[in-house]
């Protein structure tokens, strides 16, 4: 494992998330949203004023792609379903493993066409449960079954690559993509084998085309080169980080969600920043995430 550096890092919010997840932001407005999927919360940045709004949801969800200034997508687990920014109201679109209680939702990302991939685990971490799926013209297709943990679902900047991780196999894959659809050309090959301490969890690539993983249990974000690369990593705050994202007007800041899932008392106290969400500065810039397209492209 490579030591990781330190960056400045700023407490973005001190509310403590049971299962941190899914963080996304609207360069537009200057707003970041991240969720707290076990207590059914979605949480509202106002980057600029620092103001915090928490909404609660009616099911499950782990993480949301914009559709335009009044609309969201958000991964639940009963399916896709449309959320009215203003109202918080609730539209099924595409009811996704709706009938199997085993399972939910977890990670999530836009293609740069559009075409949305999202994934399912069982809520035990089921060996085998999740699947990773691709919303596409208004259907949803499985596209890598059989997985037990899918998570660091992210792009190459220019859409030609895909990458996700199986966090209990300890592997990144990376698969060539068709980049006017964001569907497979091929199947998937191992990236990288993560040996060591933590998790390969939620990822998210910078402009240049590294693929920036955070390690769960590992208290750092890995950067991977596109060839299989490990050429960074950047110390968090708290142990059990869980997804980044880029924000900010020149997207040169990361967040970093967090979470005290299966912590004890001990652990909690050994971890004082369990469950926080942080802003980072690594000296990188990310890019704007692509808006979902719900209909014919």
């Amino acid at each position: 494992m490579r030591a990781p550096e330190t960056a400045p890092a700023t407490l973005l919010s001190d509310e403590r998330c049971h299962l941190g997840e899914g963080p996304s932001y609207d360069a537009a407005t200057d707003t970041a949203w991240w969720f707290d999927i076990l207590e059914q919360r979605l949480f509202e940045a106002r980057l600029r004023t620092g103001q915090i709004t928490v909404h609660g949801l009616p099911l499950m969800a782990s993480a949301l792609a914009s559709v335009d200034a009044q609309r969201q997508l958000l991964v639940t687990a009963d399916g896709l379903v449309l959320r009215d920014i203003a109202s918080g109201r609730f539209d099924m679109l595409a009811p996704v493993e709706a009938d199997n209680g085993a399972t939910r939702s977890n990670d999530a990302r836009v293609h740069p066409s559009g075409t949305f991939w999202f994934s399912t685990m069982g809520r035990h971490a089921e060996p085998g449960a999740g699947t990773i799926y691709a919303f596409r013209q208004g259907t949803v297709t499985p596209l890598f079954p059989g997985l037990t943990i899918p998570n660091a679902i992210c792009f190459s900047p220019d859409g030609l690559t895909g990458y996700f991780a199986d966090t209990a196999a300890h592997r990144l894959c990376r698969v060539r993509l068709d980049p006017a659809t964001g569907l497979p050309l091929e199947a998937p090959a191992v990236l990288y084998l993560h040996a060591g301490e933590g998790g390969l969890d939620g990822a998210v690539t910078d402009a240049e085309g590294l693929i920036w993983c955070a390690l769960w249990g590992g208290a750092r974000l890995n950067a991977y080169s596109p060839d299989g690369r490990l050429v960074r990593a950047i110390a968090t705050p708290a142990r059990q980080t869980s997804c980044p994202v880029f924000v900010g007007a020149g997207f040169d800041r990361v967040l970093v969600t967090s979470a005290w899932e299966g912590m004890d008392e001990a652990a909690r106290a050994a971890d004082p920043q369990h469950g926080r969400t942080f802003l980072l500065d690594i000296g990188i810039r990310g890019r704007a995430e692509p808006r979902v397209r719900l209909g014919a492209l």
